[in-house]
């Protein structure tokens, strides 16, 4: 045994010198090519920078990878799952196609769910209007002019059974990007998967749920953080209970990339996120693994193709690490980052609008590249309005053209290994674990939200991208380069005021044709229940079921739990 044993370590020492020799090597061989290529002219107009403004070498090779290359890399579906969580990834199930909609009433957006099911769509993805998404009701004075206009309008169950009705809830899986008040159509979806007689056992799908963010970026919330927390680990505990096939979160860098954040803090925001998350289940007394497998991830993909490619990759590998290591989970689910993607909203252009598909093909590419799970492509109107039923047909193909024509899942991870790639993704996870340490340092997330910490970062990064694009250091077709003087209008989606009339009218008939006294109980049970920090999602649902209003729910919790109020920070 000894013999072989000095025989191994032998063996080991000499690949070990033997690769040092060739790293010199190619070093001095680096040096020779640097020299001779700093005399080759290079484009004048070219900021050879990331869309996050990290620099970019002109040439990677194997001087830039780490000698245990091949145990940080692994194998598609082991850990840490650099190359996917999967081991066949998309040979195993394509990516959930799952195109975000809604506007108008619910019986608007209905009919376009069935469009868009009819055409291919594999999973839908409900987008609610603005006083839907602040907690209000249709005919609330705050919610007026905006109903149905950026989405869906959701009042109570009465809108959530039409706007499901004729799709079976026990076999589609449904997303719904809402925050503040996402306990609340959480229960009103539940509900109505009832009253389809689903059980709700089987109800699959992902309520976003991702507060954090709100008070970062997008400023859809209703309560202050720890109260808007403790309502969300309810969710997890009893979802984890009654709804097992459900992911309870969506922990979102989406929001904060769309208002000007890099990639790296794109990543560590959202992970900071998610792990505030995990330590307030924990504290509840919650197993980490009871909560942790039905917990899901949201990314933006910009323009980048590499740096996105890259993003993803390194997200899976820190979030297995921490979550594994730092705590304690033991279920290889818990360790497995799934997530969804949507192309980037903030990169598309008024300005020849069409240039979007291209946009979005390559976002979407990247998308595919980095492993995700579930796909939004815009469509090319979106800047303008919501989209039309051509362009978000055009927005589909994009992904069916994808999965089915260009050989894209045909092998998992394809450029691993890729020095530029496997550089990039080393690089992106070590400033995000840089920038996950300096949240530590403010005390944690919630601390760093109250003085503004995030809020102070993301704007700098986004004062620094647009000085870029208005000095023309960078580039963006159509707008401040290769301009067109006279382009041809495009069609676009209107949305006029009939929704918020029939909404009102159908309000009205709602709250006259429903039990008032139950209405009453079912709201004082849930008043009682926020006050003396129980579970409120038992008596949520009770609400939602009794057809109490978005806005009565909200109230009678805003009683107890009080409201936000942003500090002003610059």
């Amino acid at each position: 045994m000894t013999v072989w044993g000095t025989d191994v370590n032998a063996d080991l020492a000499a690949r070990l010198a033997a690769r040092e020799r060739e790293l010199e090597r190619l070093k001095a061989e680096l040096a020779v090519w640097r020299a001779a290529s700093a005399a080759e002219p290079v484009r004048s107009d070219a900021d050879f920078t990331s869309v996050s403004g990290r620099a970019v070498e002109p040439l990677y090779t194997a001087a830039d990878r780490p000698a245990d290359e091949q145990a940080r890399l692994g194998l598609a579906g082991d850990f840490p799952y650099t190359r996917g969580i999967h081991r066949t990834m998309y040979r195993g199930r394509l990516w959930t196609m799952r195109q975000f909609a809604g506007f108008g009433t619910a019986g608007d957006t209905n009919a376009r769910y069935k469009f868009l099911l009819e055409r291919g769509q594999t999973g839908l993805s409900v987008a609610f209007d603005f006083p839907t998404l602040m907690g209000y009701d249709s005919d609330h004075p705050r919610s007026e002019g905006e109903v149905g206009k950026c989405g869906v309008a959701i009042s109570s169950l009465a809108d959530m059974e039409t706007l499901f009705d004729g799709i079976p809830l026990d076999r589609v899986s449904t997303s719904m990007t809402i925050n503040g008040p996402a306990a609340m159509l959480f229960c009103f979806y539940v509900a109505a998967a009832e009253r389809q007689g689903v059980p709700i056992a089987q109800l699959q799908g992902t309520i976003q749920n991702d507060i954090l963010k709100e008070y970062m970026a997008q400023h859809a919330w209703i309560y202050p953080a720890e109260p808007a927390l403790k309502i969300i680990v309810d969710l997890f505990e009893w979802a984890a209970e009654h709804t097992p096939k459900w992911n309870t979160i969506s922990i979102s860098g989406y929001h904060i990339r769309e208002a000007g954040a890099t990639a790296a803090q794109e990543l560590a925001f959202t992970l900071a996120n998610g792990f505030c998350y995990v330590e307030h289940g924990v504290a509840r007394g919650l197993d980490v693994d009871l909560f942790a497998p039905r917990l899901s991830f949201f990314w933006d993909v910009h323009n980048d193709f590499f740096e996105e490619i890259a993003k993803l990759r390194a997200a899976r590998r820190i979030w297995a690490r921490h979550v594994r290591e730092r705590y304690g989970a033991r279920d290889p689910r818990s360790w497995k980052m799934r997530f969804h993607c949507q192309t980037a909203g903030v990169t598309l252009t008024a300005q020849q609008p069409h240039n979007n598909v291209v946009r979005v093909a390559y976002q979407a590419l990247a998308a595919v590249l980095g492993g995700t799970q579930s796909l939004h492509t815009n469509a090319l109107d979106e800047t303008l309005a919501l989209p039309t039923e051509e362009s978000v047909r055009i927005a589909l193909r994009t992904q069916q053209i994808l999965a089915h024509e260009s050989g894209a899942a045909d092998t998992a991870d394809p450029f691993a290994g890729s020095y530029f790639v496997e550089a990039l993704t080393d690089e992106i996870e070590e400033a995000a674990q840089a920038l996950i340490a300096e949240i530590e340092a403010q005390g944690g997330v919630v601390r760093a939200i109250e003085n503004g910490w995030f809020q102070r970062q993301i704007a700098h990064s986004s004062m620094r991208f647009q000085a870029e694009v208005e000095q023309d250091r960078r580039t963006i077709v159509g707008v401040n380069d290769f301009v067109e003087e006279a382009e041809a209008p495009v069609e676009i989606l209107r949305v006029g005021d009939a929704a918020e009339r029939t909404q009102r009218d159908r309000l009205a008939r709602v709250r006259a044709g429903r039990d008032a006294a139950l209405v009453e109980r079912r709201l004082e049970a849930l008043r009682a229940a926020a006050a003396e920090d129980r579970n409120i999602i038992p008596a949520m649902l009770d609400c939602a079921r009794a057809y109490c209003t978005l806005f009565e729910i909200r109230h009678v919790l805003e009683e107890i739990y009080g409201s936000y109020r942003e500090p002003v920070f610059f």
